[in-house]
């Protein structure tokens, strides 16, 4: 059966028609307020991809998840949304489940689903956060930090000297020009914090040699400098959403 996943961040929307377990084709557009018939035509490319039965939707946008619904049930016949009541298959030992980001579940049960547990999910967005699932399958919570792109856009605004550059892998930890040393100080900066933050996982959690698993935007970049990070799934969010859809059959 065809599918149709969508995920909804702060800054990007993307898409994924699964034909099967196969991800045979990816969209990505802005994250912008819209109508239900904006949408419609945005996504004339993905709904036309293939006969589709069925979409499953996360997103971390409220304002935006039900003209995106609208738009896609005029062609799609069942939409599951991810949230309270639908089956991940992933328990969340946290203080309030309903707090914790269909993101950051999504790709846990992904992670989970294709490379085993316990497992540390590092998703480059908006924010960037750590996540941890133990050995037994549990979701155990983690950390939120500024995303790449947040943090580089908060130094160009508040500073007057410094400006907004290309995130990209610098040639040297110790720059020698401003637009070499923004570049080392945030990709570096979050390489050090993930490496830490993990380290410190390890240790109050009691688990050793956990698999990482990348994610997002800016996961390769990091992953260059990273040697803590295992593997870079750069659609680790669209199969958490083929598998959520699976183990809710119509």
């Amino acid at each position: 059966m065809s599918l149709l996943v969508f995920d909804v961040e702060n800054r990007a929307i993307a898409v994924g028609f699964f034909d099967g377990p196969e991800l045979a084709r990816h969209w990505t557009f802005g994250a912008s307020p819209r109508t239900a018939d904006e949408y419609t035509w945005m996504l004339e490319p993905a709904l036309s991809a293939g006969h589709v039965r069925r979409a499953v939707i996360s997103s971390v946008v409220p304002a935006l998840t039900q003209p995106l619904r609208a738009a896609v049930a005029r062609q799609v016949p069942d939409i599951l949304t991810v949230g309270p009541g639908v089956k991940t298959g992933l328990a969340l030992a946290v203080d309030n489940p309903r707090e914790v980001g269909t993101d950051r579940v999504v790709g846990a049960v992904a992670a989970v689903a294709l490379h085993g547990a316990p497992v540390v999910v590092v998703d480059f967005r908006t924010a960037t956060t750590i996540d941890l699932v133990d050995a037994e399958g549990v979701f155990r919570g983690g950390a939120i930090a500024a995303g790449l792109e947040v943090s580089m856009n908060a130094l160009a605004v508040s500073a007057a000297a410094l400006r907004h550059v290309e995130i990209v892998h610098p040639p040297t930890v110790v720059a020698r020009n401003t637009v070499e040393a923004l570049q080392s100080g945030v990709v570096f900066g979050a390489a050090a914090m993930v490496e830490g933050i993990i380290r410190r996982i390890e240790s109050e959690q009691e688990v050793d040699g956990v698999r990482v698993v990348a994610t997002g935007t800016n996961a390769r970049q990091v992953a260059e400098v990273c040697p803590r990070i295992d593997v870079v799934e750069d659609h680790l969010t669209l199969h958490g959403l083929r598998i959520i859809g699976e183990r809710n059959p119509i």
